[in-house]
């Protein structure tokens, strides 16, 4: 697949989930949560993009550190994402300033990872990209899925103590 259809993946893909991210979205009870993580790393699986071929080894260990960022990012994003029940026992959830906050980290980190990547003479395809995106989804929704079952089973209440629900004035949540 073309560097461009990747592209247009990830544009799409992070475009949608940063929209989602700071509007209310109730969580489901649907098991399928890591069903588009797993998409898009078949789909960056395929291409050959993700490892340079004259350079194996320092492609490995950037494609390496790129997941491990997308990992623990998405892990932040999870955990810094205001979560609360309504009465009928439905589990919604909406970024918070400290989400944007890992948000804006993970990017500088990831950013400084292609730069040494360029340094050093390595050349990643969108691949490597997607993969970090696809482990920072899948890190995100397992994080949310836990967080969710966790208040699903309190019913009722914040799971980390951030009040979210609807006002007169709007919605409102602090970090």
């Amino acid at each position: 697949m073309s560097a461009l259809f990747h592209v247009l993946v990830i544009a799409a893909v992070i475009a949608l989930v940063v929209v989602r991210q700071f509007t209310a979205q109730r969580i489901g009870d649907d098991k399928r949560w890591w069903v588009l993580p797993a998409i898009l790393l078949i789909i960056s699986a395929r291409n050959d993009g993700a490892l340079d071929p004259q350079n194996e080894a320092l492609s490995a260990l950037i494609l390496g550190a790129g997941l491990v960022v997308g990992l623990v990012t998405g892990a932040g994003w999870g955990w810094t994402a205001g979560l609360w029940s309504e009465p009928d026992g439905s589990v919604w959830s909406r970024g918070t300033k400290a989400t944007v906050m890992v948000w804006a980290g993970g990017l500088t980190i990831r950013a400084a990872l292609a730069g040494a990547g360029v340094l050093w003479g390595i050349h990643q395809g969108a691949a490597a990209l997607t993969m970090s995106l696809a482990a920072m989804l899948l890190a995100r929704s397992g994080v949310l899925s836990l967080r969710a079952q966790s208040l699903r089973t309190q019913h009722g209440g914040s799971a980390d103590g951030m009040s979210l629900r609807p006002t007169r004035a709007g919605w409102k949540g602090h970090a």
